[in-house]
């Protein structure tokens, strides 16, 4: 009598990988975890990214983040650093609540990812940067490239001269920004005076992997047709699916 086969080990569910890096397993309404730190292949900013500021915003801000992520936006970077502690987190949470509809990442400018898991740091640190998911840093030489340890990726600017800050600079334009990519060891976001699909497509060209955007959007009377314009040019320029909703969008 042969002896009896052990029985099948129960299939595992599939997985499948999010646009912003997570893993959602069994289904539409499963949980999704996050990618574990420095797994390769985890998703980085890329395509448009945008950074908040309500100071500037033609409307309140979370309709303009609603707009630009109707637009296609799906990496948004919250300043805002002026608001009391209590106010910036809830404003956090409204946030990433927009973007949970679309697979979306709040990133946190500052050390403190305000209960998420994204922060970004400015150019004077802290260093070593503190332990979160995702951890991106400002740099704007070869320098401050040079510095950088555990980050996941960061922003070069000012690429354009900016209204934003107007004076600062200056500005790389994208012959220096192919200069710093190339010696970059994580990804790049082109930064600063990027407002038009022409600058997009320039700053992919010369080795981003997207860029990051303030005023073109927050000063917008559409923000969510200029969201869309910029991010049909990124995604052109790397060869992504746009993943815009914005009807007529470029």
């Amino acid at each position: 009598m042969s002896p009896q086969a052990p029985p099948a080990a129960p299939a595992r569910p599939a997985v499948e990988v999010t646009p912003t890096g997570h893993r959602r397993t069994g289904g539409r309404r499963a949980v999704e975890e996050p990618e574990p730190a420095g797994t390769p292949g985890r998703a980085v900013p890329s395509g448009v990214v945008l950074l908040t500021d309500r100071r500037v915003a033609r409307r309140p801000l979370v309709e303009v983040v609603e707009a630009a992520v109707g637009g296609g936006v799906r990496w948004v970077v919250l300043r805002e650093k002026d608001l009391p502690p209590a106010a910036r987190r809830a404003l956090a949470v409204e946030l990433r609540a927009v973007l949970a509809e679309v697979d979306g990442t709040l990133i946190v400018a500052g050390p403190d990812p305000l209960g998420g898991g994204a922060v970004h740091l400015p150019a004077a640190g802290p260093y070593p940067p503190p332990a979160a998911g995702l951890v991106g840093r400002s740099c704007h030489d070869a320098g401050e490239l040079a510095r950088l340890s555990t980050e996941d990726y960061v922003t070069l600017s000012p690429v354009f001269p900016t209204s934003t800050k107007p004076g600062y600079g200056p500005p790389l334009h994208p012959d220096g920004l192919r200069e710093l990519t190339g010696c970059s060891p994580v990804p790049v976001l082109a930064l600063g005076g990027i407002e038009h699909p022409e600058q997009v497509r320039a700053c992919v060209a010369a080795g981003a992997t997207g860029v990051a955007v303030l005023g073109a959007v927050m000063r917008a009377g559409d923000p969510g047709e200029v969201a869309a314009a910029l991010t049909a040019a990124a995604h052109r320029s790397t060869g992504r699916t746009p993943t815009a909703t914005t009807e007529g969008a470029p």
